[in-house]
């Protein structure tokens, strides 16, 4: 059996994030999982706190990528298994097609995957919304049978939104919740790993860093399933 997970983060920690625990998971039980970060993050500090040095965009590109090497491997991910397309922060919009070429040619490649993990379309940030509709189309356009599963990392709405998400999927039938719990530890290990944001954002927002990451340490990830032939 093809026990092969591909996981697809808009920037480096989405996947950590989103799905840390499930990743660890996974790699438990047998499976081989691949993370593909669509995005460099390097506007991730100037946009969101006007940071512009000390790091610089490009400085906190490199940072970030050293960071999400280091959590995927805590979390049990090869190196060889992390793909960076390295689109521009931000961008991903404007070279949707470029991007989706790229999905195609890697979903080519690493044929028959039994899972695929992406944003939900209603986070609020624009590269995760646009790396949803790329797999979404990617799939499509390929005919890839696998199960979709999106993950979510910073909501529109967020206070009611995913309370009515939650109470419509599962209606429907739609949300799963996986139990993590085994695996908390790995994952708040691999979370501590992202100094670069959790730290600084912390600092400024004059939140303590626990919070920062404890609000991604739940003993279950919810996912909304996505089959294109269903």
């Amino acid at each position: 059996m093809n026990k092969k997970v591909i996981v697809f983060a808009p920037h480096p920690d989405d996947e950590t994030c989103g799905c840390g625990g499930t990743v660890a998971k996974k790699i438990s039980e047998g499976y081989d999982v691949f993370i593909v970060i669509m995005t460099d993050g390097r506007h991730a500090l100037s946009e969101a706190l006007g940071i512009y040095s000390n790091p610089t965009p490009s400085e906190l590109k490199e940072i970030r990528k050293k960071e999400v090497k280091n959590a995927t491997k805590i979390l049990g991910v090869p190196e060889e298994n992390l793909l960076f397309l390295d689109f521009e922060d931000g961008t991903l919009r404007k070279v949707e097609r470029e991007a989706q070429e790229k999905i195609m040619k890697i979903l080519r490649e690493n044929s028959n995957p039994m899972e695929i993990y992406f944003p939900y379309e209603k986070d609020c940030h624009v590269d995760h919304r646009v790396t949803n509709r790329i797999i979404r189309n990617s799939i499509r356009e390929l005919g890839v049978n696998a199960t979709g599963y999106r993950y979510t990392v910073v909501r529109s709405n967020a206070r009611i939104g995913p309370w009515i998400d939650t109470f419509f999927n599962l209606f429907k039938h739609n949300m799963i919740r996986v139990n993590v719990s085994e695996f908390l530890p790995l994952k708040e290990a691999a979370l501590n790993e992202f100094k670069s944001m959790i730290s600084i954002i912390s600092d400024r927002q004059k939140k303590p860093l626990e919070e920062k990451v404890r609000r991604f340490l739940k003993k279950e990830e919810i996912f909304f399933i996505y089959k294109e032939n269903v």
